[in-house]
């Protein structure tokens, strides 16, 4: 099998991200973004995903976390596309339902080559802590749109924030891993590609 992994460097005015992916780990992370909240959902991902992500971020937090969310996720698509190559022999759909305690999230993948993000998550509360929960949509599509894959997120109930958004992490960790295994050697399209 070919070596299913990516680094992204990403630089600029407002960030200096470096990303490093590895599609057939064991879900080791080494994430230092400068946002606890963001470094925690990553964990999640990586751990339920069983991807190693390594992730040294530096932001302009002095004016918020925005800049600094989109462009992790700007890389982190950018290295899921990457790492994946030409796509053959892959699964390509994942679904993972996720409870969460008084949650549940559903989450749905299809690294078809075509980017589209549906988000029907309703948030209690604006924050989790001081991190702003509409940065976890526009994190989400930035990873959609640069990963130019199909993510459906429903969360058809749930009150708390935090456990709202653990359970989507987790669940696309989980889709994730289910659409990247390996399941045969041709490319899963009638097209021929991906």
């Amino acid at each position: 099998m070919a070596d299913r992994t990516a680094k992204i460097h990403r630089k600029t005015k407002e960030t200096n991200v470096t990303l490093d992916l590895n599609l057939d780990g064991l879900g080791k992370y080494e994430i230092d973004t400068g946002i606890g909240f963001l470094d925690h959902m990553l964990s999640h991902l990586s751990k339920h995903g069983k991807i190693d992500l390594n992730v040294k971020a530096k932001g302009d937090l002095n004016v918020d976390a925005h800049h600094t969310v989109e462009d992790v996720a700007i890389c982190l698509g950018e290295s899921l596309l990457k790492a994946l190559g030409d796509k053959k022999g892959i699964s390509r759909y994942g679904h993972s339902s996720v409870p969460m305690e008084e949650t549940l999230a559903d989450v749905s993948v299809d690294l078809s080559g075509r980017p589209n993000c549906i988000y029907n998550v309703q948030y209690r509360t604006d924050k989790i802590g001081d991190f702003d929960v509409e940065c976890l949509e526009e994190m989400l599509r930035s990873f959609s749109n640069n990963g130019k894959f199909n993510l459906h997120i429903n969360v058809p109930y749930g009150t708390n924030s935090h456990h709202i958004a653990e359970a989507i992490f987790k669940g696309l960790g989980q889709a994730l891993a289910a659409a990247v295994k390996i399941v045969g050697t041709d490319v899963p399209s009638t097209k021929g590609q991906l």
